[in-house]
């Protein structure tokens, strides 16, 4: 389904967005840092997800040592893939980014876990966990552009940071996830995410875009899927190492179950933990400029 998709967004793109990137007309675009960057990222996600082994804790570390390497590399030369000046002169900019971060390390791993409790646990089937899991994004996709139209007239930093509080109150909730725990108590703490999810995502993405000169679009929004990616990686590879940890490498089971459930409370007060910081990145970020967006 994403091929056809992406050759159709693409292809509308150079038809209807000619005039988009005039403003980085001239820009050469390194290869060299796009290599070292790629390579860095997928030593990074592929290590992570392998923590719990040597290798992956050897592939982790080289990741990070390539990306220190990709960040000096970037200072140096003309026309960086990167401009690094972004995150050192840019308030807003960084600590977006940050909470996007933070947000996507603290989120992405909720549906797969909660999948595998109302399966294992409440015995539903893939479909019909399915059903119940559709409440968050259905919530946030009528609340996203209403969030969106609100940011636009509210500071995006106080929007963006009581959905990252949302948030975070329905990871506490989630903590307390038993045996017993009902679909009620269930479907609302999706309710409460989805909500946070859509106060959230959208201000933030407005106040990076709007953070940043037009000649600079294209790097932020790359930005903003990058700390997308990275965040989904780090969120599945938290419950990766709180299973290994827990649960071992075996085979869930209903001997397990009880490890199972123990594993899965322990990420939601991981993640609760990450997301709170996260309220701070959020607030931490500063006003944005609205004359200079709007220039």
């Amino acid at each position: 389904m994403n091929l056809p998709l992406g050759f159709l967004i693409l292809a509308v793109g150079f038809w209807k967005l000619k005039g988009e990137w005039a403003e980085a007309k001239g820009s050469r675009f390194d290869y060299a840092s796009a290599l070292i960057l790629g390579f860095a990222l997928v030593l990074l996600m592929y290590g992570f997800s392998r923590l719990t082994s040597i290798t992956g804790a050897i592939l982790t570390t080289s990741g990070i040592i390539v990306l220190v390497f990709f960040v000096m590399y970037e200072l140096k030369i003309e026309s960086p893939l990167v401009d690094i000046k972004l995150f050192r002169n840019n308030t807003v900019f960084a600590f977006s980014n940050m909470a996007a971060l933070i947000n996507y390390s603290a989120t992405f791993a909720i549906s797969f876990l909660l999948s595998l409790y109302l399966q294992y646990i409440k015995g539903l089937s893939p479909q019909q966990a399915g059903f119940v899991l559709v409440t968050q994004p259905i919530i946030q996709a009528f609340f996203s552009p209403i969030a969106g139209r609100i940011s636009d007239k509210i500071e995006p930093r106080t929007v963006a940071s009581l959905g990252m509080a949302l948030t975070c109150a329905g990871l506490i909730l989630l903590t307390f996830l038993g045996d017993d725990s009902t679909l009620r108590f269930i479907i609302l703490c999706l309710i409460i995410l989805g909500l946070g999810f859509a106060l959230f995502s959208s201000p933030n993405t407005n106040a990076i875009m709007g953070s940043v000169e037009k000649q600079f679009y294209g790097v932020a929004s790359a930005m903003v899927s990058t700390m997308r990616n990275m965040g989904m990686m780090f969120s599945m590879g938290i419950v990766m190492i709180i299973f290994a940890i827990y649960i071992g490498q075996v085979k869930i089971v209903p001997e397990c179950y009880p490890f199972f459930v123990k594993s899965v409370r322990v990420a939601f007060v991981v993640f609760a933990v990450i997301c709170f910081g996260g309220i701070f990145a959020s607030l931490a970020r500063g006003k944005m400029n609205r004359g200079k967006k709007e220039g």
